[in-house]
């Protein structure tokens, strides 16, 4: 049986509300928590305790972005999987290929932002954010319960859109002109001037615009603003043919994704590897602003 038809990459909180217990519709929570490490550095923590002890969306399924839909064996946080990879994953969580996707996280939507991401870069559209995530739905006041739900088994065939993933050689082509393409930084402003950050090297990829992901949701109602406010945040970028996004490690890009899409750009792809990769490589240049 096929899920619910979604007309967006966004789902309103009602329109959740209106469909809960569908037949072939999963819930995902795709949170994860950022700490700071004993050394400074940041670290990210799995969202499944607080998943399990303060709540989520009834019927919900979590989704471990860390351990599950990433690749562990790679040195750099959150790279994307293999298709096969992908697709054991997606269908442990008993999603199969007419299964309509709903994801959440509790934060400004970039994590559930990335697995949208990662669903559409392995050949499935059935897939949506919810729109101001899980703080939206509890400042309405609506249902939520704790402990842990067990998922059905289901077969999840994955198609690589290798399109819809840049690598470091396909910025070195974007720097020195080979490629026209433009780069759009998700990063906090202050990581993106080289003011803070905890990379060797802070800053950002030369020629870029800053498109923090904080700033692509009404900071009072979480719910992503208006296509003009989008629209003004891109400025000129929006209107070059093909458009690569990056942050530290993909996740704040995938927000940029996201936003872009809904607005319309068909040309979009994502810099896996982002800082994490590029500020790395001492031969790269990075640029700050102080």
């Amino acid at each position: 049986m096929t899920g619910p038809t979604l007309s967006s990459p966004l789902v309103s909180t009602q329109w959740l509300a209106d469909y809960q217990g569908s037949e072939s519709l999963v819930v995902l929570d795709a949170t994860v928590l950022p700490y700071a490490a004993p050394n400074g550095r940041p670290g990210f923590l799995s969202g499944h305790e607080q998943y399990l002890v303060e709540g989520h969306i009834p019927g919900a399924l979590f989704a471990d972005l860390i351990e599950e839909l990433s690749d562990t064996e790679s040195p750099l946080p959150f790279t994307h999987q293999t298709a096969s990879a992908f697709g054991t994953a997606v269908g442990a969580l008993g999603i199969d290929n007419e299964t309509t996707v709903v994801v959440y996280d509790g934060s400004v939507g970039q994590w559930s932002a990335r697995l949208w991401w990662l669903f559409r870069s392995f050949g499935y559209d059935r897939v949506a954010v919810l729109d101001g995530g899980y703080k939206k739905w509890l400042a309405e006041g609506r249902d939520t319960e704790t402990g842990h739900r067990e998922p059905r088994s289901a077969d999840f065939v994955a198609t690589e859109r290798k399109e819809l993933w840049a690598t470091k050689s396909d910025i070195e082509d974007v720097l020195s002109g080979k490629a026209d393409a433009a780069l759009v930084c998700g990063v906090p402003p202050k990581e993106f001037s080289g003011e803070e950050g905890s990379r060797a090297r802070k800053g950002h990829i030369p020629g870029s615009i800053s498109v923090p992901a904080g700033r692509l949701v009404d900071r009072e109602t979480n719910a992503v603003i208006d296509d003009a406010g989008l629209r003004a945040a891109f400025g000129p970028a929006f209107d070059e043919d093909r458009i690569i996004t990056y942050c530290g490690a993909g996740i704040a890009a995938s927000a940029d994704a996201l936003a872009l899409t809904l607005l319309g750009h068909r040309n979009v792809a994502i810099y896996d590897g982002s800082l994490s990769e590029w500020a790395a490589d001492a031969t790269l240049p990075v640029e700050s602003l102080v």
